[in-house]
């Protein structure tokens, strides 16, 4: 089965350091607490907020071993009053898991984002 899996971060400032080391700990999580391997893998896009311009996030998961995983970035729409220095993902996997228990990954700030979903 195909799943699609959510996912965010804030990030501490807009720092390619600050960046990448976000995105690893993002795009960690997702693989380990949906026990992913990149072969489950189809696709990740990965948004940033428009204050997020140091680095693009997909290459911390090239820096993760994602050689032959499509990857995207794209803006953000820059809502008044949304949080600020945010990466969102939304990665497409194969996996056996139920709809119920894939686990969406919200870390830092952004946890407040999803609150009903974030584990």
């Amino acid at each position: 089965m195909v799943r699609a899996i959510r996912g965010a971060t804030q990030i501490e400032s807009d720092d390619r350091d600050a960046i990448l080391s976000g995105v690893t700990e993002l795009v960690t999580e997702v693989m380990s607490r949906n026990e992913l391997t990149t072969d489950d893998v189809i696709s990740v896009i990965f948004t940033a907020t428009p204050d997020l311009t140091a680095e693009f996030p997909a290459l911390a998961a090239r820096k993760l071993g994602f050689h032959d995983v499509p990857l995207i970035c794209a803006s953000e729409i820059d809502v008044p009053g949304a949080l600020p220095r945010v990466v969102r993902l939304m990665a497409h996997v194969e996996t056996d898991r139920p709809r119920q228990q894939v686990q969406h990954v919200y870390l830092r700030g952004a946890v407040a984002l999803r609150v009903d979903i974030a584990q």
